[in-house]
Order: C-alpha cells, then structure tokens, then sequence
C-alpha cells in the first residue's frame, strides 16, 4: 500500500519553470571569468558603501592628517604609531583609506551619470523611432553632432565653462553620453515599432506615452542593459582622465584619477605607490565592469551566441 501511495503522480514534484531571468542567469554565469568580474565589482562596491566604517582614516578630515607624514612609504609607522599600509601622499593622506574614498567619487560619478545619461537618451531615442519624420531628424541631427566630437574635448570645454565639483562633472558626462543610448535604442525601437504588439496597442487607442513606455521600452531593454554596463566603465574611465587633468573633482573629495594625478609628479623619484595603487585600484574597478558588460552582450544577444 506504501508503495503505491510512494509511485502516485501527487507525491512526484512538479518541474521547475524556467523563466527568462533563470535562463540569463544560468547562461551568464557560464562564463567563469564573467561571475569572477561580478565578484571583484561587488566586492568594489561594498568597500566604497561602506568605507567610512573600514577606511582607517577619513581623508577629507584636516585634522587628522600629519604633513611630517607625506610620501612614507607602504609598511611604514607614522609618527602616531598609524601603519599607512599603502603608504601616504605628499599631504600625508593614508593611501588605503584615499582609494576607499575615491571609489566611492568614482563610482557615484560613473554610475549617476550614466543613470541619468540612459534616461534622457532611452526617452530621446523612443521619441525618435515612435514619432519618426521631424522629430527623428532633428533627434538624430543632434545625435550625430553629439558623436562627432571627442567625449574627452567635449567634457573639457564643459568643464572649462562650469569648473570643478561633482555635480559639474555629472552633467558634463550625461551631455556627452546620451548620445549613445539615444541611438541603441532607436534602432532596436524601429525594429519593434512594425511588430503586432503595437499595432494592437494603437488600435486600442492606448496613450502615446503608455505605448512607449509599457509596450515599447520594455522589449528595448537588452540591448540598453548592455551599453549602460559599458557606458558605467566609460564614465569611470572618463571622470579619471579629467581629474587628472586637473578639470574633474574638487581636491576636497578626491577621487581615484585626482590621487594618480597628485603622485604623477613623483614617479620619478621613485615614490611610486602615490599612483600605482589608485591606478590598480582604478584598471581592476574598469577590466570587472568590461567582464560583466561583454558576458551580458553574448547572454541577451542571441546572434553572438555559439
């Protein structure tokens, strides 16, 4: 009797469902160096959340920096009895606690720039590709305008006219990104556009608005998710380059490209770690994101697939 209430069809346990999130992440985490690069880019992001509680010095606060501190090197004693692991900067600042700071500039104003940069120009490129005549040209007159300049030109002649602050480096990264995700999804709008779905949505006297941002965006999001990985690094990247060209970030907040750039003018006395660390700090933050955004591609990118 045991045995046939054991073989019924209720006691056997229903197959799991794959969904399409299930199916993206079994296929992602394929790649072994794509889940190890998501690994290293959390880890990042914890250290930068939570650096005010592991930071073993706030170097925004004069008062505890030591200028008889500057340029000791990684491993030494400081006059307190502080060990500066990473060593100090010419302003005595203790590297290790500088780049878990930076990370958090960095990564603010990498990733808040191309937040905002994937709205205004996910919204541009539907208005384009749904509206058409006009409206596309006019759109994409400007897009081809925004993409004849150098990204690196544009921020500096922005930068130039605003000046230093956080703020001013956001906004002069979405001027010159939204560019991109304006044309991603345009394209893929314009494909999406001729597909039944909408077809029926218009027929149903469905706002404009709600046919785009219900209908349309969503099946446009592939495509989006994968360049706004990419972008995220390319801001990073960006923001660095114009801190250390003395355009980006205040020197009250300091971010990794403003720490390269105080120790640039002591690599050859051979007080390389002001740098070399912020640097690594910097290729690691940059080479992970890359990981993740080129395993992404390859997942929701069905004609790259093997």
């Amino acid at each position: 009797m045991s045995a046939t209430t054991a073989a019924t069809p209720a006691a056997a346990k229903p197959p799991k469902v794959e969904t399409p999130f299930r199916r993206m992440v079994s296929e992602f985490c394929e790649s072994k160096t794509a889940v190890v690069g998501l690994v290293v880019f959390a880890f990042i992001v914890l250290i930068a959340v939570f650096a005010p509680l592991l930071a073993p010095q706030n170097p925004y606060d004069l008062a505890q920096l030591d200028i008889m501190d500057g340029r000791m090197e990684p491993g030494t004693v400081g006059g307190a009895g502080f060990t500066y692991w990473l060593g100090t900067d010419d302003q005595g600042r203790d590297m290790l606690s500088g780049i878990m700071y930076g990370l958090r500039i960095s990564l603010l104003v990498g990733a808040g720039s191309a937040i905002i940069a994937c709205a205004v120009g996910a919204s541009l490129g539907l208005l384009a590709a749904y509206a058409g005549k006009r409206t596309d040209t006019v759109i994409m007159r400007l897009v081809d305008l925004q993409l004849s300049f150098p990204s690196i030109l544009a921020a500096l002649m922005i930068l130039a006219f605003l000046g230093k602050g956080v703020m001013n480096v956001v906004l002069a990264l979405v001027i010159v990104e939204w560019a991109y995700y304006a044309r991603t999804v345009r394209g893929t709008a314009l494909v999406e556009r001729r597909r039944e779905y909408i077809e029926a949505a218009q027929c149903l006297a469905l706002p404009t608005h709600r046919v785009i941002f219900r209908h349309l965006l969503p099946n446009c999001l592939p495509p989006l998710i994968v360049v706004g990985t990419m972008q995220i690094a390319r801001a990073i990247a960006l923001e660095a380059t114009l801190s250390f060209l003395g355009l980006g970030v205040p020197i009250t907040e300091p971010s990794l490209g403003l720490l390269i750039s105080n120790g640039y003018e002591y690599m050859l006395s051979g007080k390389y770690w002001i740098s070399f660390y912020p640097g690594i700090a910097l290729l690691v933050t940059i080479v992970s994101i890359n990981l993740v955004g080129d395993q992404l591609r390859d997942v929701l990118n069905p004609r790259l697939k093997k």
